[in-house]
């Protein structure tokens, strides 16, 4: 009646040695470390970046724990911040000679001094959230005039590319500010661009001013326009930065709106401002432009002449200087999608760029009007432009795809179309508030935190053996399991703990021990009616699990509303309350009931039980059975 089968103690074996695997991870704490990263897109880490590495320390003096290739960075692990800084400062000699133009960053971090083993079964420790690991908060500003700006750009090239549609001949277009000043010659030609313009751009307001013998159209966009304008720079500045954050593997990142132009960033286990701030802003974009093939242009190519006016001039990868036109013919707001590939006649890594409508449009008007020239990508990142291709153009290009190819390595091609499918900034951000959370205040934070769920558990188990006796035992034994499951569900998701989400650790033991009450008190129930230790026992865990379920699945109802509809810290919190009711459902019924049936299974003359006062009817009044 009592007894488990064999494999169910097997799989409570396993289940504790699995809790207790990934549970591990998370009691060796965190080592001061150095991280070297490719700080341009053309820059690769790999095994000879490890090897530089490696001579700098060793020249420098220091014996790090251990150098790793990490994904796409290398790790150098330390017993002491002392060595940690100076490992740095030796690293960026060797591998930054110029500051200005950084190849490499070389940013202090934090890594798990969890022994290789375990990181070789893939048994890592739960991430830890701002508050208790530390790391660093930004405030940045968004420049909304700036965002303007750039949309009324964006518009002015519409109004030429419509007016040149509708074969509407004016005397210039130009921005002036956030306004675009459209010249005409006469009334007739005036009432056919105001006529077109409130046609086609309904987000802009026109006033005419007389010219003398020509017309001045005005036009600025409307107000609603505006704020619309606004929310979606806003908007998109917070995707980029979370899929530039997201790429580059910093674990849980939060970024939030916080009013109507300012963004929150955290990012835990960063100790290095320089690095987050570098993260923030390594986000690229593409423009295409027609290269300047004058005279001019190709003997400032050759160094003997200025850059022509109205030209710029920018590297290829290869170091040959390439003068291109200011005319920007694309940028990446024009672009969905990115992905690597291969050209299907010359099997060269390929960058395959899908167009919007717009982009696909201005695409193939500007190949059918270019043919037999030259025309450049570049490659903006961190404010600095690079010639990824200059092709010369054959034929017309439609359907808004386009292949860029150019003597790029497949990881080039990989990170090349990383970076564009990150996106660009909608405007430029400001950092107007930064502070780093030292680790010595997440790990003190830890240790309350900590301390708050051992004492707490503590309390109950020694409630829980005092009133119910042996049976309190078993409870606080499953308790404790419930804990460790707890802790190794999370490490193994790789969740991230915070404070409201130790906060929800000691509620669960609270939910999990109320089951365990449950459970002893219908066995007392059972008992008092007469019914045999064995069959009380059986009796007992058979219909209390119908009320353990109710109440359990009620409250991961309310769980799972808070996961949906809550933010930050509340879904912290209700991610390990969620987490936590599960695993108290499997401590504290089939796990407490596997020792129940281990202790008590076998004795066949089983005659009272452990499980604290049992009070009987008798026939002359009320009379305590005492406890075993």
């Amino acid at each position: 009646m009592n007894r488990y089968p064999v494999w169910k103690y097997a799989i409570l074996v396993v289940a504790l040695l699995v809790g207790v695997l990934y549970t591990l991870p998370n009691f060796f704490g965190e080592a001061p470390a150095v991280q070297v990263s490719s700080a341009k897109a053309t820059v690769k880490v790999d095994a000879a970046v490890m090897q530089r590495v490696e001579e700098a320390l060793r020249s420098a003096g220091l014996s790090p724990d251990y150098v790793s290739l990490e994904g796409t960075s290398v790790r150098a692990r330390f017993d002491t911040p002392d060595n940690q800084l100076k490992a740095k400062d030796a690293i960026q000699r060797a591998l930054v000679p110029d500051a200005a133009d950084p190849s490499y960053i070389v940013a202090l971090n934090l890594v798990s001094r969890s022994p290789t083993w375990l990181n070789a079964l893939h048994a890592q420790p739960m991430y830890l959230g701002l508050d208790l690991r530390g790391g660093v908060h930004f405030m940045l500003q968004v420049d909304m005039q700036a965002a303007l700006t750039k949309k009324t750009e964006s518009l002015a090239g519409d109004i030429r590319t419509a007016l040149r549609d509708k074969n509407i001949r004016h005397s210039g277009i130009a921005r002036d500010g956030q306004a675009i000043d459209v010249k005409v010659r006469d009334e007739a030609t005036r009432q056919a661009v105001a006529n077109l313009l409130a046609d086609q751009f309904q987000d802009l307001q026109v006033a005419v001013t007389p010219e003398g013998s020509e017309f001045k159209l005005r036009a600025s966009i409307k107000p609603e326009a505006t704020r619309q304008v606004q929310e979606q720079a806003l908007k998109q500045n917070i995707t980029t930065l979370h899929n530039r954050i997201n790429e580059l593997g910093v674990a849980e990142p939060v970024i939030q709106q916080q009013g109507l132009d300012r963004i929150v960033v955290q990012l835990p286990g960063v100790q290095d401002t320089a690095k987050a701030k570098d993260i923030l802003g390594r986000t690229a974009t593409l423009e295409v432009r027609l290269v300047d093939e004058s005279t001019e242009a190709r003997a400032a190519e050759r160094g003997e002449a200025p850059v022509p006016f109205g030209a710029e001039r920018y590297l290829e990868r290869n170091g040959q200087p390439v003068i291109v036109k200011k005319q920007v013919i694309l940028t990446g707001e024009n672009l969905t999608d990115a992905q690597p590939g291969f050209d299907g006649q010359t099997q060269e890594p390929t960058v395959n760029l899908t167009l919007d409508a717009k982009g696909a449009r201005i695409f193939k008007d500007v190949t059918r009007e270019n043919i037999n020239k030259r025309m450049a990508i570049i490659l903006f990142e961190k404010g600095k432009g690079e010639v990824v291709t200059a092709p010369v153009i054959r034929s017309e290009i439609g359907g808004g795809r386009v292949q860029i190819s150019g003597r790029m390595t497949t990881m080039e091609a990989n990170d090349t179309a990383l970076l564009l499918r990150a996106g660009s900034l909608a405007a430029p951000m400001e950092i107007i508030e930064e502070f780093t959370i030292g680790p010595s205040l997440g790990a003190d934070n830890i240790a309350r935190g900590f301390n708050s769920v051992v004492w707490g558990m503590l309390a109950i188990a020694a409630f829980m053996c005092v009133y119910y006796m042996l049976f309190g035992v078993f409870s606080s034994v499953a308790l404790g399991v419930n804990v460790l499951m707890l802790v190794a569900v999370l490490s193994m998701l790789q969740a991230t703990l915070t404070l409201p989400g130790i906060a929800a650790m000691a509620l669960a033991l609270g939910v999990a021990i109320d089951s365990n009450v449950l459970i002893n008190e219908r066995i007392r129930e059972e008992l008092r009616e007469g019914v045999s230790p064995q069959m009380a026992i059986h009796s007992g865990y058979e219909r209390a699990w119908a009320t353990i379920l109710d109440s359990n699945v009620t409250t991961l109802i309310a769980g799972l509303a808070l996961l949906a509809f809550g933010s930050g810290p509340v879904r912290g919190f209700a991610v390990v309350h969620c987490i936590g009711i599960l695993t108290s459902m499997f401590s504290a019924v089939f796990f407490s009931r596997g020792l129940v049936n281990l202790w008590y299974g076998g004795k066949k003359k089983l005659k009272s039980l452990s499980i604290g006062q049992v009070w009987k009817p008798e026939a002359s009044g009320i009379a305590a059975a005492k406890p075993e």
